[in-house]
Order: structure tokens, then C-alpha cells, then sequence
């Protein structure tokens, strides 16, 4: 089942996250909230959630959605190059990307996040899209607040 329609405003996804992971301190926990929020509230995509850092690569963490790559070098499709830069990557078309993981073949544009907490690479939020340039500048400061809240928990 894909996520339905929305749903909530930004300002609602906002305040859900925050509410979310002010009550509790456990980040993993808070990244499975925050990826069933995510999932259920943004409209259009087919798979949200994180990869961990575990000893020097990116390990399948709390996520919504189809079945998902496990492992995922740094530097290596867009979650790994995210890592590796701790930059943000926002794709329009993750088949034009440069060794581009396709671990689901309906994606087709992706915005993945870094988790940098006092400059250590925590792991990345990663939200996929069937729909070809899904994500804008809106959605990606959205998903910066959420991010920033998840950090401070």
C-alpha cells in the first residue's frame, strides 16, 4: 500500500516530529516516528527512513515503505555520497545518477539527508519518489527542521 494523499501541512508534520521526539530521548526509536510520520504525511513517495553509521558504512535502519538495500558503502549511490560529503543530495532522476543504487526500480527521484551531530556522521534520512524532480527546496527545508528536531533528541 503507497502512502496516501495528504494529509498534514508543513507546519503539522513539524509539530507531530517535534511532539514526537521531545518525549522520548531513544534516537532510534525517534527515527521509526519520524519515518512513519514521514511516510504517512508526505504525499507521493514510496519509501522513508535511515541508514545508520555501523563501522564504516551505512546499515538499514527504522523505515517505511518497500523492502530497502541493507548495506550501503560511503561514497556509493545517493545515500553513500550523502555520507561521505555530509552534504544534502536532492535528485530529480535517481536513474542519471552516477552509480545510482536501485534498490526499488519504481524510484525515480530521491532527497537524502545527513545526520551530523558535533560533526560526527550519525547517518542519513532518505525519502524516495516514484514521480521524476518530487522534491523542491520546500520539501527540503522541511525535511532540515526535521532533521534539526530528531538531532536535538
Amino acid at each position: 500500500m503507497s502512502a496516501p494523499d495528504l494529509k498534514l501541512t508543513q507546519a503539522d508534520i513539524l509539530s507531530s516530529v517535534e511532539g514526537l521526539v521531545a518525549a522520548e530521548s531513544d534516537l532510534i526509536a525517534n527515527m521509526a516516528n519520524v519515518a512513519a510520520v514521514l511516510f504517512e504525511a508526505l504525499p507521493r513517495i514510496n519509501w522513508a527512513g535511515f541508514y545508520l553509521m555501523r563501522e564504516g558504512e551505512l546499515v538499514l535502519g527504522p523505515f517505511q515503505g518497500r523492502v530497502a538495500c541493507t548495506r550501503i558503502s560511503l561514497g556509493r549511490g545517493v545515500c553513500g555520497t550523502a555520507a561521505a560529503e555530509k552534504r544534502i543530495q536532492r535528485i530529480d532522476d535517481v536513474h542519471s545518477f552516477p552509480g545510482h543504487i536501485a534498490c526499488d526500480a519504481a524510484s525515480a527521484s530521491e532527497i537524502v539527508l545527513p545526520l551530523v551531530k558535533d560533526d560526527i556522521l550519525l547517518g542519513v534520512l532518505d525519502i524516495d519518489s516514484p514521480e521524476p524532480a518530487r522534491f523542491g527546496e520546500a520539501e527540503q527545508a522541511l525535511l532540515e527542521q526535521v532533521v534539526s528536531f530528531l538531532l536535538k533528541s
